[in-house]
């Protein structure tokens, strides 16, 4: 059982699919995506002195790898948060801690866009056992995906194919435990669509069950919570930023 209560009353409705007319990503700077900000340009340039390799995946795969060092997962509520602001705290939720990767990426000139997933919220009833009544029945998350030698890769393939990921990890991603969702990109398959599924069925590591509603291709996230709105209306994000913002996943 999720809870509708906590929910924008607009987000009760059948939300209609982007019509990608502005998927075409940039790499200009946003409310969120503020790259121009020092920090995240520090961060850049750590980013390139740790890379392994030349080109701009490796910059982009050292990236998610310093902010994993430096920002802590916790349960923060605002998916509106600037990436500078994240990068300064130290901590942020899965999706804060993308954002900081987008811009990370703008800032080294690789245009990003997302892609608006409503997954359910019973995927994150393994993190709250005990709340589950208070938990969203739909969450709206910003899937960010890469302009990389000419073509998109989804983040989920940021670090290879999806068949080579899962068989690192057969397990997949169970949303339990310390691994967040940011973590578990570099680790395993996080596939949304089924893409791997055969003859035989789908792969452990196959998550469209939960996968609600496509809601299409933004360029940008700021665009995508514009058109959407955020998951909790706004006193359920103050409340909850101020009992969740600082725990961490266990």
């Amino acid at each position: 059982m999720t809870s509708a209560v906590l929910t924008p009353w607009w987000k009760r409705r059948s939300p209609a699919p982007g019509d990608g007319a502005g998927a075409r990503g940039s790499v200009a700077a946003t409310r969120i995506l503020d790259w121009r900000h020092a920090g995240i340009r520090r961060l850049l340039e750590d980013a390139r002195g740790a890379a392994a390799g030349s080109g701009q995946r490796p910059v982009l795969l050292a990236a998610h790898r310093l902010i994993g060092e430096r920002v802590r997962p916790v349960y923060a509520m605002d998916d509106t948060r600037p990436a500078s602001r994240t990068l300064a705290r130290g901590r942020g939720s899965c999706s804060q801690r993308l954002a900081v990767l987008e811009a990370v990426a703008r800032a080294a000139g690789v245009p990003t866009r997302v892609r608006g997933l409503l997954v359910d919220g019973t995927f994150w009833y393994p993190r709250f056992p005990r709340l589950r009544p208070l938990v969203p029945d739909a969450v709206v998350l910003a899937w960010p995906e890469f302009r990389l030698d000419g073509a998109w890769v989804n983040v989920s393939e940021l670090y290879g194919p999806l068949d080579e990921l899962g068989a690192r990890d057969p397990r997949g991603f169970t949303n339990s435990g310390p691994q967040t969702l940011f973590e578990a990109l570099s680790s395993t398959a996080v596939d949304w669509d089924g893409s791997v599924c055969g003859a035989d069925g789908c792969a452990s590591y196959d998550l469209s069950a939960m996968l609600r509603r496509d809601l299409g291709r933004f360029s940008s996230r700021d665009e995508l919570f514009a058109v959407h709105g955020q998951t909790l209306c706004l006193p359920a994000r103050i409340a909850g930023g101020a009992l969740l913002g600082r725990v961490r996943p266990a």
